[in-house]
Formats: structure tokens, C-alpha cells, sequence
């Protein structure tokens, strides 16, 4: 028999690629036991059953390969929401969460209608359903199983928001909105860090963008004041060291009170601006 002691120190020399190991070992093997970390310092001496052990060395082998926690977990909170991941898109990120705060932030109406563009696992739209129980949310995105994922979410999570699959604004027709938030591909396609960490195993449709990982953004950008009501706002999560372009970007198309927001690391990591006016170009 293995004890708890003994999992943790073997895993954690098991897990050399890893910033955490400590933490993804603890993390995995709290979800063998269906207990939380806690427990597992408390009771260290507590031992496994050979079939506890087989399932965590499995883990422990995959975590070992690079694969992402959340993967192997199947889910990973954000903004208190558990939710479901996998490998058709993006890992939620803490620092997304800022996007949302500024969202929640913003003086727009009671009953707003909100476009989450690229929703991935649903996660910003439904965090700010959740907040704003009033709001009109819908969210796209471009691969199908993007979109049956925060399909999936919405239902676990009792949350009413529309669906559905469109490359950005394409299957919209002639909705406006009060408020287009996007987290958008802006990794440039020879950014060494696509090699590392997490993201080997994330899709780099949803990572990657053309024009050294502009592309999107300004696509975005510059459709969106046709989707805008009057003084809607467009709010988009971009690299730390592309806020001053993207400032540059939304003042070209057009908008006003542009602004950039740091993210729990202090780096420049939001854009906005406000369209003022009803005409589009």
C-alpha cells in the first residue's frame, strides 16, 4: 500500500516540465480521491487502494507528457463557475477574468444585448450572465465544438445564453448590441512560447493570428461599429504588448473614450473604446 506522503513526493519527481508540480500533484490526486487538498494534508499517512494508485499513476504519466491539468480534469473554474474543458479550445485564464470585470464595470442599460465573439467554453459570456441576470447575452464561435461545449456549460450551469456558430460576425445578419467583448487569437505564428506549457495542446486556431497576431483584433475592430447600438461598447482582450496599437486601431475606426486595462500581472492586457454614433461605414 501507498500513502498519501509517498503519492505526492513520487509524483512531484515525476512532473519536471511543470512551473507547479507540488500543486498539479496535490490537484490530481485530490480529484482520485474525491477530496479536497486539504484532506490530503491532514491525513498523509492515510494509503491507497491499488486501484487509487493505478489511476493517479495514470494521471501523473499524462501530466508528465505536458498535458494541461485542466484536460486530465476535464474542467477548470472561472469566475467560481466549474467549467467544462477539453481540447477544442482554450484553457480559461485567470487574467480573462479582467475582461469581464471591466465589462460589469462599463455604464451601458439594464437589459443590455452583449456579443461574446470566440466563446470558447462559454466562459465569458456566461460569467456575465451570471452577473447579469438581466442582460441579453448571446456567443459564437467558428468551431463546432466550441460551440457544443459552452452549449454544454450554459445547460450545467442553468444559465440563459444563445449559442450558436459563426466565424465572428458572419451568421449575425442586422443584430446590434450594447456591448461586443471578445478574446480573440493574438499569438503571433512564430512565438516561441507555442512550444511551451499548456498551449501545445490547446488549438492554435483559437491562439494564433495572422499579421503577427493582429489580424483578428482588426477584423474585429473594424466590423464591429456595425453591430453596435449608439454608444456600445467594444471591449478586447489582446497580448501585453499590443495595447498601444490596439489603441491606435479602434481611434482610426473610429471610437471614443479608448482606454487600455493591466491584468493581475500589471501588464496591459484590455482595450476599449465607445462608438458614438448610428452611422457605419
Amino acid at each position: 500500500m501507498t500513502s498519501i506522503a509517498k503519492c505526492l513526493r513520487d509524483a512531484q519527481q515525476r512532473i519536471l516540465n511543470s512551473e507547479t508540480p507540488r500543486l498539479d500533484a496535490e490537484v490530481l490526486l485530490a480529484h482520485v480521491l474525491q477530496q479536497t487538498r486539504s484532506y490530503l494534508h491532514t491525513w498523509p499517512e492515510r494509503e491507497l487502494s491499488q486501484t487509487q494508485v493505478a489511476a493517479y499513476d495514470q494521471l501523473i504519466a499524462a501530466r508528465a507528457k505536458g498535458q494541461p491539468v485542466a484536460h486530465l480534469l476535464g474542467e477548470r473554474e472561472f469566475w467560481s463557475l466549474p467549467l467544462q474543458v477539453n481540447a477544442s479550445t482554450l484553457i480559461p485564464r485567470p487574467d480573462t477574468e479582467v475582461l469581464v470585470e471591466t465589462c460589469l464595470h462599463l455604464a451601458i442599460a439594464a437589459q443590455a444585448s452583449v456579443l461574446d465573439l470566440g466563446t470558447g467554453t462559454g466562459a465569458i459570456a456566461l460569467a456575465l450572465k451570471s452577473e447579469r441576470p438581466q442582460w441579453h447575452v448571446s456567443a459564437v464561435d467558428s468551431a463546432a465544438g466550441a460551440v457544443a461545449l459552452a452549449r454544454l456549460n450554459a445547460e450545467r450551469l442553468a444559465l440563459e445564453v444563445q449559442i450558436a456558430q459563426s466565424d465572428w460576425f458572419a451568421q449575425l445578419s442586422q443584430q446590434r448590441f450594447d456591448l461586443i467583448v471578445s478574446n480573440p487569437p493574438y499569438i503571433a505564428a512564430d512565438d516561441p512560447h507555442l512550444q511551451q506549457g499548456d498551449v501545445r495542446f490547446e488549438p492554435l486556431s483559437a491562439l494564433v493570428a495572422a499579421a503577427t497576431g493582429f489580424a483578428d483584433l482588426q477584423t474585429i475592430i473594424d466590423q464591429a461599429p456595425n453591430y453596435l447600438n449608439k454608444g456600445g461598447w467594444l471591449v478586447l482582450e489582446h497580448g501585453w504588448q499590443q495595447a498601444e496599437r490596439c489603441r491606435e486601431m479602434f481611434i482610426e475606426r473610429g471610437f471614443h473614450a479608448v482606454e487600455s486595462r493591466r491584468d493581475y500581472a500589471n501588464l496591459d492586457r484590455i482595450t476599449l473604446g465607445r462608438w458614438e454614433t448610428d452611422d457605419v461605414e
